[in-house]
């Protein structure tokens, strides 16, 4: 029983120093694991998905970082989505780090990003709705709702 509760206490306090950590700054070795770029001329627009174990993935923007974290396997055998305990991605407008689960997306807008057509993060909605408005977005989307066939169709125009 001591083992489990000491287990669980350790897993509650990764859990929670990812979170205060946030997206990390890259070097300017580090190469985004989905698409092959250098990561570090694009530190506005990096995300970062952190492990159990304390290793990161870290991306040259969001688009990247959902389609690692909708097919794991593909890009890392080693981990599954069960180990994941936090992920980020850059507010748009305060290039700030903010939990990718509670932000909102705006896809298909007038802006690019690194990898072209991104889902622009956001943390506060009503910043979202004005992005949507100001930059011809189509729609908000909260992370829960992005598929893989909502990142493909931002590869396929």
């Amino acid at each position: 029983m001591r083992t489990i509760l000491s287990c669980f206490i350790f897993f509650i306090s990764a859990v929670s120093f990812a979170e205060e950590r946030g997206t990390s700054t890259p070097s300017p070795k580090d190469r985004c694991p989905v698409c092959g770029m250098f990561v570090s001329p694009f530190v506005d627009w990096n995300a970062t998905i952190e492990f159990v174990d304390s290793t990161q993935a870290i991306f040259d923007g969001p688009k990247c970082m959902f389609k690692y974290y909708l097919d794991i396997k593909k890009y890392n055998r080693s981990e599954s989505r069960a180990e994941v305990t936090a992920i980020h991605v850059k507010d748009y407008y305060s290039k700030t780090s903010i939990g990718a689960q509670k932000a909102f997306f705006v896809i298909w807008s007038d802006m690019y990003g690194p990898m072209g057509h991104e889902p622009i993060p956001f943390e506060k909605e009503a910043d979202a709705k004005r992005f949507l408005e100001d930059h011809k977005g189509r729609k908000i989307l909260q992370f829960k709702d992005i598929t893989p066939k909502v990142i493909l169709s931002l590869d396929n125009p």
